[in-house]
């Protein structure tokens, strides 16, 4: 065999040992915190039509996705991502229903990108989803649910910088911006790139003042102050309500006590075209990357037939555990498992030996004593 297939391909890799034994007992850690608000366990398929992950949806670009055909020559993928999975299973199941639904759920999820930086094409994520409730208090659960389950982990440093699209999208709306052209502005404000944005701007003739506008989006970040002056650049009733609704959410955060973890960024958008308000990302030292995304999708469930709104987050399992080595952060893993060495003089005694711990919740490994006593070479 060539020895080369002993090796993974590129961007995903082998989990073993310790290291699995600690990502298992972190994500056991997460998910008795979820299931602690009422959240309940769900699984999907690894792959799905690929229609539900369709450039219509919003989701990651086509040529991100492992596409494959079944036998029927349906076009299907690798789940690149939750969401859009969570909308279909709960129009599916809950299509007549007008009730909360608390998905919580754990799998891998998969990107055929070659710009890898570090990432794994193969990432595991855990995540919850709060279906049919439109309110701040939602939004508020979500987001102290959030910094609570990272507290769980034994994370301290860590920031939760909340935005609201709705704020970005008020804007363009008032400087008559096209959606073609704020799908290209939203790559660039939400990259940090100015100079981008500002070219782009001036490309397309937009006025000056509109211009600033839309461009010291990026500055527009930190303490509450930051929504304060957010509202003073801006008459589009869109994008005040949109900052007024980041107000009730603070208060309702403060009222949770995690307030001292919550920033906001007015400049902060996503990938993901299908969010519609409040947004997330958690960010901690150790990781360039967030660990933690989510926000409000109040359309998406509508492309599967169900209008109702929702709400939701993804953990990075592998970026979160990342963090946790580089934090020098214990994650204490069960006991190994006792070793029984028994020779065949000694094989029946030892075996009601291992019998009898096992039942009583020890793990035991029974093993021959390899000497020439066991008849062994």
């Amino acid at each position: 065999m060539d020895m080369k297939f002993l090796h993974t391909p590129e961007g995903v890799r082998d989990i073993y040992g310790n290291e699995y034994a600690k990502k298992l007992t972190v994500e056991t850690w997460i998910l008795d915190k979820i299931r602690s608000y009422g959240y309940e366990d769900i699984q999907t398929p690894t792959f799905e039509f690929f229609d539900v992950f369709s450039k219509e949806i919003g989701t990651t670009p086509s040529r991100e996705l492992y596409k494959f055909y079944d036998k029927e020559g349906e076009t299907l993928v690798l789940r690149p991502d939750f969401t859009p999975s969570m909308a279909r299973c709960a129009s599916k199941y809950f299509m007549d229903e007008n009730v909360q639904i608390r998905f919580c759920y754990v799998g891998n999820t998969f990107t055929n990108t070659t710009n890898l930086q570090g990432k794994l094409k193969e990432a595991t994520q855990m995540g919850a989803e709060l279906i049919g409730d439109a309110s701040v208090e939602a939004d508020a659960e979500m987001a102290a649910l959030i910094i609570e389950t990272l507290l769980e982990t034994g994370i301290q440093d860590f920031q939760l910088n909340i935005g609201n699209v709705e704020y970005f999208k008020g804007i363009c709306i008032e400087a008559g911006i096209n959606e073609e052209t704020e799908s290209e502005l939203r790559e660039y404000i939400s990259g940090k790139n100015y100079f981008g944005a500002e070219e782009l701007l001036i490309g397309k003739n937009i006025d000056p003042i509109l211009r600033e506008r839309l461009l010291t989006v990026t500055d527009l970040f930190g303490s509450t102050e930051a929504l304060s002056k957010a509202k003073e650049l801006t008459g589009n009733s869109r994008a005040i309500q949109a900052v007024e609704r980041l107000e009730k959410l603070y208060e309702a955060l403060c009222a949770y006590g995690v307030e001292k973890y919550v920033s906001f960024d007015l400049g902060m958008l996503s990938r993901y075209h299908y969010y519609t308000g409040v947004i997330f990302k958690a960010y901690t030292y150790g990781v360039g990357d967030a660990i933690v995304t989510g926000g409000r999708y109040d359309t998406l469930l509508s492309r599967f037939g169900k209008n109702a709104p929702a709400i939701g987050f993804v953990i990075v399992i592998d970026d979160l555990m990342a963090a946790l080595s580089r934090q020098h952060i214990e994650v204490k893993i069960p006991d190994a498992a006792m070793v029984i060495t028994y020779t065949q003089a000694s094989y029946k005694e030892d075996l009601e030996r291992a019998k009898k711990l096992r039942r009583e919740g020890k793990k035991v490994v029974l093993s021959p004593k390899k000497d020439e006593e066991a008849g062994y070479e």
